[in-house]
């Protein structure tokens, strides 16, 4: 006897994703033959049928409003179709298979405040994180710094004039909920003092073994002050990942003085030439200086200008540094090297240069 399959209707899990492709997409689904950049912020996708599909990308805030999301929708029903996507970096892309609606939709994008660009060389949105706004073991503000460093670097946004692509990403504190481990230049905001616990109000507002468990490197421990049952942090093993924030509203991470940001570099996902490459530490520290955070606005685009000025074509931050070598990157963008640059993490010898060789380039 066959057995019957029976198909049943079910909530769990999202739609297929088939179900919202565009018509032209579904038609050439896995026969598309090649892809070319037409101008900056427009690509066209070239079917083996012979069918066409430009995508126009747009950079967004990323914490958009509802009244952003119905503009977009409404120029997507305008001019493609409806048919629109969000990159992994915040740009929204309308996919337009007319072309005489280009033009039109760029004019209309750029009166309503939304620059077009971010394909090829250049530099795209900027990936990050939630910040004040939202998270409660922020460093730094996510929002705040990335409007201020785009606002500096907005032309290398709609000009394709950089050697390669540059990837610029913004993560609120270690724990890296951002990009900046794989990004050409990252921007990670640092809590430089552990949290600080109030045993007055711990006892009447937090479990202790609930506390105690919530850290992951064992740097809370019980505590008896002035008679009640609370806690103390061992400095020498927090991490400053505010986990004990997260279930003890009694401890705070959080510190105005001292908490600031920090510069990295050379990081990459892609492949090509080279494999993936980890950022690495190119400045310690930088002050929170809201509202327009003028250090690293300053610091970031000064090592954007010396890598355009230096790299050759196609080739990424990491790249560039590795074949100058960081001595060299450290003179040209003018950054002093300190002991933080030396990595002390208990494995990090596993991946220290140990030979005797020192890569030196001329200056010239």
């Amino acid at each position: 006897m066959a057995t019957e399959t029976v198909k049943r209707k079910t909530d769990i899990g999202p739609p297929h994703y088939e179900k919202f492709l565009p018509p032209i997409i579904k038609k050439n689904y896995g026969k598309w033959k090649h892809h070319e950049i037409v101008k900056p912020g427009v690509l066209m996708h070239v079917a083996e049928s012979g069918d066409k599909l430009f995508s126009v990308r747009a950079a967004t805030p990323r914490l958009a409003s509802t009244k952003t999301l119905r503009l977009f929708a409404d120029l997507a029903d305008k001019f493609s179709g409806g048919h629109l996507r969000y990159t992994s970096r915040n740009n929204v892309e309308f996919l337009v298979t007319d072309e005489k609606q280009i033009e039109p939709l760029i004019a209309r994008l750029k009166t309503e405040g939304y620059p077009v660009g971010g394909t090829g060389p250049s530099i795209t949105n900027i990936v990050h994180t939630q910040g004040w706004v939202h998270c409660h073991s922020a460093a730094s503000d996510a929002s705040g710094v990335v409007k201020s460093v785009m606002d500096e670097l907005f032309p290398h946004f709609e000009k394709m004039d950089l050697p390669a692509k540059l990837r610029i990403a913004f993560a609120c504190c270690l724990n890296m909920c951002g990009a900046v481990h794989c990004s050409d230049i990252s921007i990670l905001g640092l809590h430089r003092r552990p949290p600080k616990v109030n045993h007055a109000a711990l006892p009447k507002m937090c479990e202790i073994p609930t506390t105690v468990a919530s850290c992951p490197t064992g740097a809370i421990r019980p505590k008896t002050v002035d008679g009640k049952q609370t806690v103390e942090i061992i400095e020498e093993q927090c991490m400053y990942c505010a986990n004990c924030f997260t279930v003890c509203p009694a401890i705070t991470l959080a510190d105005a003085e001292n908490d600031g940001c920090s510069i990295w570099v050379g990081g990459k996902v892609s492949n090509a030439r080279h494999e993936p490459m980890f950022s690495k530490l190119a400045i310690p520290f930088l002050p929170n200086n809201p509202p327009r955070w003028p250090e690293v606005v300053a610091a970031v685009k000064n090592i954007v200008e010396v890598y355009a000025k230096n790299a050759r074509k196609y080739e990424r931050m990491g790249e560039w540094i590795e074949r100058i070598g960081w001595p060299r990157f450290f003179r040209l963008a003018d950054i002093p090297f300190t002991k933080f640059h030396i990595d002390d993490f208990k494995h990090a010898g596993e991946y220290y240069r140990r030979s005797a060789h020192i890569k030196h380039m001329p200056e010239a």
